[in-house]
């Protein structure tokens, strides 16, 4: 039930506010994003527990980084790496990190 309504909020809040997110900055989103590159960067990273290949993030959409990252510092998903990851981070830390990732070619992870 939590999965659905999390799931829920994340898609109507991608729906209700795609114009509103600022274009971010790809060279301060790649000096913010090195901790990111640490997980997200490694060719077949796979978390720990519970045990699934960690997403990649290069040719990813700006508005989804965005709505991922202020979904995780809203508690709205639950990785406890991420919600500290995210805790800090304002809106346009958030923006230059998506414009980053979404300007690299496709990052494979296999």
């Amino acid at each position: 039930m939590i999965r659905a309504l999390c799931c829920a909020a994340l898609i109507a809040s991608t729906v209700a506010a795609p114009s509103a997110m600022a274009a971010g900055d790809v060279e301060n989103g790649r000096l913010q994003a090195q901790t990111c590159m640490g997980c997200h960067g490694a060719p077949g990273m796979r978390n720990a527990y519970p045990g699934y290949r960690v997403p990649k993030l290069g040719g990813q959409h700006v508005d989804y980084i965005v709505n991922a990252l202020q979904a995780y510092k809203n508690k709205l998903r639950s990785h406890p790496t991420m919600q500290a990851q995210a805790a800090d981070m304002s809106d346009e830390d958030m923006a230059d990190v998506a414009a980053y990732f979404s300007s690299l070619k496709d990052i494979k992870t296999e």
